[in-house]
């Protein structure tokens, strides 16, 4: 599980929720008015933008890679190639089938080195698999996006609606607090949803994105240099170019 998201949601949902308490309790901060137009407007807004089916698969996918998909480093992938090169190197490529690969991208270009695919076959389909997956995971940050670029929107929009029933019932004064208060509370709700959910996921899964995209073509270029048969030593310099340069000094050191 990535611990800073789920760290981040718990400080801010506690922070507002203390807040809340503090100024009279929480009854005073709900209001199923304000929670229609937020959530029933920006669902509306995105599924005009975007195809069911995005939604569909985008929703869950995002959640799933922002949440608990783990994140290897690149330090963890060059080596765990390296190991398996040895294995090759030592056993040859049908020992693979006997090694217990976490990353399922990478485990994939193993079974292919060891049922002896060839070499541009197996490089067109990788690098397939890399380019539809960044492109699903994509389409599902934007999804996350949309709503959080229209959730403050619809926040006004609420606004402008109880600002409307308040002024077509002045004559009314005991009307007039409830009407206040599901405008104010639009807006709120807008701005949590915004500004603490779907925006910081979908920057999250943006960076996901660009690390995902780092780690397959690192993968790919270790998966055929193994498939040329080259030494463990030779895969881990070629691959040794996609850690930080501070990161190589280290492993010199």
């Amino acid at each position: 599980m990535d611990i800073a998201t789920g760290v981040g949601l718990v400080m801010g949902f506690g922070t507002f929720i203390f807040l809340m308490m503090d100024g009279g309790g929480l009854g005073m901060f709900i209001s199923e008015h304000a929670s229609i137009v937020i959530f029933g407007g920006s669902i509306a807004a995105t599924m005009v933008r975007f195809p069911f089916s995005t939604i569909a698969h985008g929703v869950p996918m995002a959640l799933k890679y922002a949440f608990w998909k783990r994140r290897f480093s690149q330090r963890e992938i060059v080596d765990e190639i390296t190991r398996l090169a040895e294995v090759v190197r030592k056993s040859g490529p049908i020992a693979l089938e006997n090694e217990t690969i976490e990353d399922e991208f990478l485990a994939r270009g193993m079974r292919m080195i060891a049922d002896g695919y060839d070499k541009d076959f197996m490089r067109d389909t990788l690098e397939r698999d890399r380019d539809n997956m960044l492109f699903r995971l994509d389409e599902s940050q934007k999804v996350y996006r949309s709503v959080g670029d229209c959730a403050p929107a619809f926040g006004m929009v609420g606004t402008l609606i109880g600002m409307v029933q308040m002024f077509a019932n002045m004559d009314d004064p005991s009307k007039l607090g409830p009407f206040m208060a599901t405008a104010l509370l639009a807006t709120l709700y807008g701005a949590i949803l915004a500004n603490l959910l779907c925006t910081p996921i979908a920057d999250k899964v943006h960076l996901k994105v660009e690390d995902i995209e780092v780690n397959s073509t690192l993968i790919i270029d270790g998966v055929l240099a193994i498939r040329e048969s080259k030494s463990p030593t030779l895969v881990r310099e070629l691959l040794m170019t996609y850690l930080p340069e501070h990161s190589r000094h280290e492993e010199e050191a």
